[in-house]
């Protein structure tokens, strides 16, 4: 394509034949062959028509320039729809969502009628920056136009309003609707499974005339969240396969998350041999998901062998199998590993990379590798660190005895501590007897919330017992009286042939 563009360019160009040739370096697989073609342009010294122009401004989209794209927007006497739209959607996939949101304002108020696609566009933006107003004002702009049989709008518009957190209002536009598609169902479900209303998904889902994968995968996605529902994406599953349908890494990423939150390690085995020779088994999401899940069963042969053979592997792979390694106490592994991923540029950690290293080196006792790490986050890495990482540090140094520096260190902490940096400290204090250390802690945790922490109020108790002072015991236990607080009860599960049972123990306070 650069030659043709040369030849081209070596003729000399009429702009009759210059969309055409633009058009076959848009499609084609090296688009910034085709730039030259735009210097052209300008020196020539004459303004393209308003074909060549929009067929420029993609070209500049597609070659992942904005900044370009703009430029020939902006020199064009009179930008049409289509090139409102090209540019709209262009600053969308930048991440420029405020000036993608400036140019459809722009447009409104430039009285040309907006179509299906610029309301969904504005309606994904309202979605995407939290903004109910723009999804009520997008629908007063659908209930005006000609787009009332639009089933991509309707769906963008219940879309936008769930992401917005206002399921009611979605729920009205989805029973307005003439006909309910299953695109639309499909967004309604996720709203409802979004706000744990299971039973409305459910009757929604069931009252379906017609199914696809995606609407599966919606439901499976939704009850994969939590541990109360999560043995129904198996079941889900399970009637998705007998309809004919076959998984795809949506699938694979909820039914291998359920596995993980149950420690379902016979189902996810069935589930690993069913993809092991599909498309879905060298995606880099479903190896992540199935590290997870063999890490989370206690199964690290397993975890390691598939990412050590995964084709792509990207932060999340990293993190689970760091995490892994960590939560099942082979910390020198997880540093190492740690260690290992520094030295491949095209992946660095994130946030919950440090958070799962440094939760590793707490466990094992590595302080002064501990605070390297968290030192390098900003350093290193540009990474702000955040209210969970200075409540892993107080664990780290809580843990190995240093609860004075601990103590300090949470007085350094730059935002106001939350309870998670208190009850760190008063779990270390606990452990190592620290009556006094406890006593303090246990107070700021108060202060910050009364009821909302059981496990603080024994964390005390336990505390004074444990040094043989039962009138402190006794003064927490009225305490929680008077408050009102009761202690959870723990829940667990245990497989048995194809049934997961649940159990649970509670701690009394009488």
């Amino acid at each position: 394509m650069r030659h043709a563009a040369s030849v081209f360019l070596a003729r000399g160009m009429c702009f009759g034949s210059m969309a055409a040739i633009l058009q076959g370096f848009i499609e084609s697989s090296s688009p910034s062959n085709g730039l030259p073609i735009h210097a052209h342009v300008i020196k020539l010294g004459r303004r393209p028509g308003t074909n060549v122009s929009i067929k420029l401004l993609i070209l500049h989209l597609r070659c992942g320039s904005v900044i370009q794209a703009r430029k020939v927007f902006d020199e064009m006497p009179q930008p049409t729809l289509s090139a409102f739209n090209y540019l709209i959607s262009g600053y969308f996939k930048a991440g420029i969502f405020e000036e993608s949101l400036n140019l459809a304002r722009n447009l409104s108020f430039s009285g040309q009628k907006l179509d299906g696609f610029t309301i969904s566009m504005i309606l994904k933006l309202s979605a995407t920056m939290g903004t109910l107003s723009i999804a009520k004002q997008a629908h007063t702009q659908i209930l005006k136009s000609e787009t009332g049989s639009d089933d991509v709008v309707f769906s963008a518009l219940i879309d936008s309003y769930v992401k917005n957190e206002t399921i009611d209002y979605a729920r009205s536009v989805f029973y307005a609707l003439p006909k309910r598609s299953l695109v639309c169902s499909t967004a309604l479900i996720v709203g409802y499974m979004k706000q744990r209303l299971f039973k409305d998904a459910e009757e929604t889902f069931s009252n379906l005339v017609e199914r696809d994968v995606v609407v599966y995968n919606a439901m499976m996605e939704g009850y994969s969240r939590i541990s109360e529902t999560a043995s129904r994406s198996f079941q889900i599953y399970k009637v998705m396969r007998l309809d004919g349908f076959i998984p795809t890494v949506s699938t694979a990423v909820s039914v291998i998350g359920a596995c993980s939150l149950l420690s379902a390690l016979q189902f996810g085995q069935q589930f690993h041999c069913e993809i092991i020779k599909t498309t879905i088994y060298s995606h880099v999401k479903a190896g992540s998901a199935l590290i997870d899940m063999y890490c989370k069963c206690g199964r690290l042969e397993d975890a390691r062998r598939i990412f050590d053979h995964m084709p792509e592997k990207n932060v999340f792979s990293w993190t689970s199998m760091i995490d892994g390694y960590g939560k099942n106490g082979y910390s020198y592994d997880a540093l190492g590993l740690f260690y290992k991923m520094k030295t491949f540029n095209e992946v660095k950690p994130n946030c919950t990379t440090i958070l799962s290293v440094l939760s590793a080196c707490g466990h094992a006792g590595f302080v002064s590798e501990g605070q390297k790490i968290f030192e390098s986050m900003d350093k290193d890495y540009g990474l702000k660190p955040r209210m969970e990482h200075y409540a892993c540090m107080v664990d780290l140094l809580g843990r190995a005895g240093h609860l004075l520096e601990a103590y300090d260190f949470i007085k350094r902490v730059p935002q106001k501590p939350n309870s998670d940096a208190w009850t760190a400290l008063l779990g270390a204090s606990r452990v190592h007897g620290d009556v006094a250390m406890a006593d303090i802690a246990a107070k700021e945790l108060f202060m910050l919330c009364r009821n909302e922490r059981p496990g603080a109020y024994i964390a005390l108790s336990n505390t004074f017992a444990a040094a043989g002072r039962w009138d402190g015991v006794c003064r927490v236990r009225e305490l929680m009286k008077d408050r009102g607080v009761s202690a959870k009860s723990g829940h667990s599960w245990i497989g048995s042939e194809e049934i997961l049972h649940g159990f649970h123990c509670g701690w009394s306070i009488n």
